[in-house]
């Protein structure tokens, strides 16, 4: 099957490959980190803190409500990969048209079950009460938009699983721009409050999906979806593929998320100056996986693809330029965060009790760098050889064991308040490292995919 749009990653040099197709994904990456970071920061400059603890709470919530959209679409992604890397391009049409009905459903209920329990889901967070009405307006709206996210996810999904990262990130620029703009109209002109920051949100994932789909839609016969009803019907086999892969990677994303959202109710338990630093803490989180991210998609491309094709020594290649590019970058982040802290925590806020306090923060951001360079080479390997039961073991470990346990240890038990809660965070960060490591010695990934052959 001659295709423009399916690019084979199985031959030709790994280094300038894996950068070639890492790139957009690192901008788009980071377009979406600005696109998140816009609304803490125009929040934080015009409300204050209040705004601030309202968008780190429904952002978090938001973040949890994705985890289908996430993990599915992620496993949607490597079976894609997987089929051009194997020749199986009939198989594509079915993931393609399973992925869309199923995800855009889930987004619906989701949506509806959200709104349904959103006063009970603040009460259980511990929002503070000068944030209670500035985190409603943020919740709702944003819930309302779910379905846009849902739907960038699949389409982004669909692209990079059969080699393109330059049309993804095209669309998230649209996104970031757009919500950039209207960000700054909505709250800081119109004054519209966080309910125009979330709006600005939503309207930027909109567009962004909509765009999305109309370019796949006009090269529709270039991958053989043809986007007639019947081709969105689920078919069992690519239901069952996307079930077997995508249930431990979405229990994966639910679970560090779910892990936050505990985090945060515990830290609303003090006052809103500290959950005002828990969005900054998050947002620079943000900041520390865009480098993460890009090469975890990229990297389980091709690893999908190479081991798929038999092609191990390129697999090892991948890995070890992952990892080399992304502790790298996290020494770099480092750096600035020791020589120049209270210039990043500034552009939050200039709300002094928050500036006050945010020197708290500084030590687990650090940590929290390196944990995401460590995780994209381990996370690499595990979703490109498509280990479901392995991703389960890690999200388990990493998500609910690690992050909530030493956040409670450090936290309750040391006495160490905050800045425990978010020491054990970025601790746990380290635990797929461990575990992708050892799946690495011993070899296993080999033979999973002589299997798949």
């Amino acid at each position: 099957m001659a295709d423009t749009m399916i690019r084979d990653m199985t031959k030709g040099p790994v280094v300038p490959q894996l950068i070639r197709f890492a790139l957009p994904l690192f901008v788009s990456n980071a377009l979406q980190a600005i696109y998140n970071l816009v609304d803490m920061i125009v929040v934080g400059n015009c409300i204050g803190k209040a705004g601030m603890s309202a968008v780190s709470i429904g952002g978090d919530l938001l973040h949890l409500l994705t985890f289908v959209a996430m993990g599915f679409s992620s496993a949607g992604q490597v079976l894609i990969a997987r089929s051009v890397g194997t020749g199986r391009y009939d198989e594509i049409k079915k993931t393609i048209g399973t992925m869309f009905s199923f995800l855009l459903g889930a987004s619906l209920v989701i949506s509806l079950l959200c709104y349904l329990l959103r006063f009970s889901v603040l009460r259980w967070l511990n929002t503070p009460s000068a944030a209670w009405d500035y985190a409603m307006d943020y919740l709702v709206t944003c819930v309302i938009g779910l379905f846009f996210i849902y739907g960038y996810n699949i389409v982004s999904a669909i692209l990079r699983g059969m080699g393109d990262s330059r049309r993804p990130f095209l669309f998230i620029a649209i996104a970031a721009v757009l919500n950039t703009a209207l960000d700054i109209l909505f709250v800081k002109y119109l004054g519209l409050a966080v309910f125009g920051a979330a709006l600005a949100t939503v309207i930027g994932q909109g567009v962004s999906f909509l765009t999305a789909l109309v370019y796949l839609y006009r090269r529709r016969e270039s991958f053989g979806f043809d986007f007639k009803p019947a081709s969105f019907r689920i078919d069992a086999a690519a239901f069952s593929r996307l079930l077997a892969l995508g249930i431990p990677m979405a229990i994966q994303s639910a679970a560090i998320s779910f892990s936050k959202i505990v985090l945060m109710a515990w830290i609303n338990l003090f006052d809103v100056t500290y959950s005002a630093l828990a969005g900054i803490f998050n947002k620079l989180n943000t900041m520390c996986g865009v480098v993460s991210q890009a090469f975890t998609a990229a990297g389980s491309t091709m690893a999908g693809q190479n081991l798929s094709a038999g092609e191990h020594r390129r697999v090892k290649a991948i890995l070890g330029t992952i990892l080399a590019i992304g502790l790298g970058f996290a020494s770099l982040a480092s750096l600035l965060m020791l020589l120049a802290p209270d210039a990043v925590y500034e552009i939050f806020t200039p709300d002094a009790d928050v500036l006050g306090a945010a020197a708290v923060l500084t030590l687990p951001v650090i940590l929290n760098f390196f944990g995401a360079a460590t995780r994209s080479a381990a996370f690499s390997l595990i979703n490109g050889s498509g280990r479901a039961k392995l991703n389960l073991a890690i999200a388990i470990i990493d998500g609910v064991i690690s992050r909530i346990g030493l956040a409670a240890l450090l936290g309750f038990a040391l006495r160490l308040d905050c800045f425990g809660f978010w020491m054990g965070d970025a601790l746990a960060g380290f635990m797929p490292l461990l575990i992708g490591g050892a799946f690495f010695l011993s070899g296993k990934w080999k033979e999973r995919a002589r299997r798949d052959a």
